[in-house]
């Protein structure tokens, strides 16, 4: 590589820091005791190396692959020093460019696949995992499309796999305490609640231009670009951060914060099921790239007796603090000092929950203040989660816990249709009425061609 291009991707990369065919429980041959999983790691770059290392703890790393072996390579300086890349950090890991060649020369030495690639390529890398029996952790979104989504859920039943979705949220305290307040009336009955991010932090927007590149000698390019019917050229910007702005291979800046942020709301409000959305401020976008900022409004109706639910959410924000355009979310201080990056307040009609992050992985705050020495006497009645969604996973399939709570099936599914509904009225125009069931927008028949991408020949899925 030449040392000026190189110097680009390292910049670029720097930015991202995001033939068995049963299903066995244990590693075979081994007993309970033995407590390691052989895991086979996706997608080892950025993001890719935290998932690599935190489900490595107690397991074996057997396999790994990546379509570019320099972010496999990539050593990073911190703060504490060198961290190195994933092939340093795990010699004995067979190293693959191609999933594919991975399965079909080692699938009955895996238990495990991690999965951490741009959005478009967690389908039909999770489905050929699941189709050889194996467990499965997927970055979220679980797909960026909906039919895709559906069919992974529904798979992961068939297959009768432990499935996990990376929102990490989904395993924090302060995401159970959130709960348990609302569910002791902490905030009397809560009526909105509202999230907001800078994201994106990428380049996306109507108009943008990527200029053809030359492919990199240590990149697969044909297997990035995967099962998109449409062949791009090579750019720096789209690999390995830009995709995120892309309809093909990502789903804007709702779907890389989205299944993070609402995971809260989806799981103490029970939010699963029909809904109403509708995109009430976007900035310019096109077919190829998702708009640069955008306001989108849910409403859920009422479940068990409680009230209906709006949700709203910002992207695009500058900062909370100063931008004109922000729609500040009720019953928080005026004075209270916003986070930059992300947010979320649960409006209730006796206070409000604060949590100043994207994950609730800070404790929630409760205003008016008063409330703070009732929340002191509300019962704990969920477990903790010790090792993020790695390890819950873990645990699940050596029958050592229950299933993860992002578990494909009852939660990392309909979450994710829920973010994707979103970029749907988006992209739209129009306002949604989501048919849970149907999986179909009611009276939009326009909306369908979107719901399901084309296939580039040699990529159509394998349902058997």
């Amino acid at each position: 590589m030449h040392p000026h291009s190189r110097r680009r991707f390292l910049k670029s990369a720097a930015a991202f820091a995001g033939a068995g065919f049963a299903p066995n429980l244990l590693l075979r041959g081994q007993d309970a005791s033995a407590k390691q999983l052989r895991i086979a790691c996706i997608g080892v770059g950025g993001q890719g190396l935290s998932d690599l290392v935190q489900i490595a703890v107690g397991n074996q790393i057997v396999a790994m692959c990546d379509v570019d072996r320099r972010m496999a390579e990539l050593t990073r300086i911190t703060a504490q020093g060198e961290v190195p890349g994933a092939i340093a950090r795990f010699p004995q890991a067979k190293f693959f460019s191609d999933y594919r060649e991975m399965f079909a020369q080692m699938a009955d030495q895996i238990d495990v696949v991690s999965v951490t690639t741009p959005d478009h390529m967690h389908f039909p890398i999770a489905m050929e995992a699941m189709r050889r029996g194996k467990h499965v952790y997927v970055q979220k979104p679980l797909s960026n499309n909906l039919w895709e989504t559906r069919v992974m859920a529904r798979y992961a039943e068939k297959k009768g796999v432990f499935s996990v979705m990376g929102n990490q949220g989904a395993t924090y305290d302060g995401t159970r305490v959130l709960r348990e307040w609302i569910e002791a009336g902490l905030i009397g009955e809560v009526k909105e609640v509202h999230y907001w991010t800078n994201r994106p932090i990428w380049p996306q927007g109507k108009g943008l231009e990527f200029p053809a590149m030359p492919v990199p000698e240590q990149l697969n390019w044909d297997v990035w670009q995967g099962s998109c019917a449409t062949e791009r050229p090579y750019n720096e910007k789209i690999h390995p951060f830009a995709w995120r702005g892309f309809w093909d291979y990502g789903c804007g800046a709702l779907g890389d914060i989205g299944c993070h942020s609402f995971n809260s709301a989806f799981w103490a409000l029970d939010l699963k099921g029909d809904f109403v959305v509708e995109a009430s401020k976007v900035s310019e976008f096109d077919d190829t790239l998702a708009p640069k900022r955008s306001t989108i409004v849910y409403q859920f109706p009422g479940k068990g007796g409680r009230t209906p639910v709006k949700v709203v959410w910002q992207d695009g924000v500058n900062d909370p603090n100063t931008d004109p355009e922000f729609l500040r979310p009720p019953g928080i201080p005026a004075d209270l000092q916003l986070n930059a990056e992300f947010g979320q307040v649960f409006v209730g009609s006796e206070g409000v929950i604060f949590c100043n992050d994207a994950y609730c992985r800070q404790s929630p705050v409760l205003y008016p203040e008063a409330l703070r020495e009732k929340a002191r006497t509300v019962e704990r009645k969920y477990d903790r989660v010790k090792g993020g969604p790695h390890q819950e996973l873990c645990r699940a399939i050596l029958g050592q816990g229950p299933k993860p709570v992002s578990n494909f099936i009852d939660h990392a599914g309909p979450l994710t249709e829920m973010v994707l509904a979103g970029n749907l009225a988006v992209r739209l125009g129009k306002r949604i009425d989501w048919d849970f069931d149907r999986m179909q927008a009611r009276g939009l028949p326009e909306a369908t061609p979107l719901l399901k991408r084309v296939y580039r020949k040699g990529w159509e899925p394998d349902l058997s």
